[in-house]
């Protein structure tokens, strides 16, 4: 099915640390309390644990509590879903992200580029795969929080029209993650979302949420909300889309190139 309109909610709020059913549960509430329609509900990264080292006691499997929990979620709401979680995989762990649809269907991208400066390599697996999603006639794009850095990887040669990030992205970078989530809208002509959560997690660093919608030319469409928890939903219009692509025309000059 194709739809012209996609209609986006996105959560930013507070964590409980290392705490999967108290983080389940609220999202239950957040979820439940959506009262416009919605087609795509975007969570933070690592959104049932918070941004954990802790693999070997947190980890989920591919097929587990944390999947069933979202295909529920994204049948109750008839809406996709997506966040990433800890995952063990074949004795690996990853910082997986889901995507799951209404039909229970889904996809999964691993987290590319691991956060050296808190070690996060030490304890996961870098995924090697860019995921594209096809849903409701849009071509999606997820990626996780520290990827945001990285726009080789992110460059748009397969004609994506949504770019997601899932972020714990700590406040005193703050003005790294509204710089680069712009410039990712901007360079790459696409809608561009960023969902970060906001509080101190277990270690005691603040997150600075700042999670926001933009549009191909750079322009914020939600609400400066900044730090404190919100959902709020907003529609995004493939019809201006394409005409902006069009107008602009910046991506038929774009360089055409791999990234191992």
């Amino acid at each position: 099915m194709t739809t012209e309109n996609l209609n986006v909610s996105i959560i930013q709020t507070e964590l409980t640390w290392e705490d999967k059913t108290a983080n389940f549960e609220h999202f239950d509430e957040l979820i439940n309390a959506i009262e416009l329609d919605t087609d795509l509900i975007v969570l933070p990264e690592m959104f049932s644990t918070g941004f954990s080292m802790n693999a070997k006691n947190l980890f989920d499997t591919p097929e587990g509590q944390t999947l069933d929990w979202l295909q529920k979620q994204a049948k109750s709401k008839e809406s996709a879903i997506t966040g990433s979680t800890i995952i063990k995989d074949q004795n690996q762990y990853f910082n997986r992200l889901f995507f799951v649809k209404p039909d229970g269907s889904y996809h999964t991208y691993d987290k590319k580029h691991l956060f050296t400066l808190a070690g996060e390599e030490q304890y996961y697996s870098s995924g090697q795969d860019k995921l594209i999603v096809k849903y409701k006639g849009w071509k999606i794009c997820p990626m996780v929080c520290y990827d945001l850095r990285f726009p080789a990887w992110i460059r748009n040669q397969e004609d994506y029209d949504i770019l997601i990030f899932v972020a714990n992205w700590p406040a005193m970078r703050v003005k790294a993650w509204d710089t680069l989530l712009q410039a990712r809208a901007i360079e790459n002509m696409s809608y561009t979302i960023g969902v970060n959560r906001i509080g101190k997690d277990g270690n005691g660093y603040p997150h600075c949420g700042h999670s926001a919608i933009y549009d191909a030319l750079g322009s914020k469409i939600t609400t400066d909300l900044f730090e404190v928890a919100f959902v709020e939903t907003k529609t995004l219009s493939k019809q201006e889309l394409t005409q902006t692509r069009k107008k602009f025309g910046f991506l038929r000059d774009r360089d055409e190139f791999k990234v191992n």
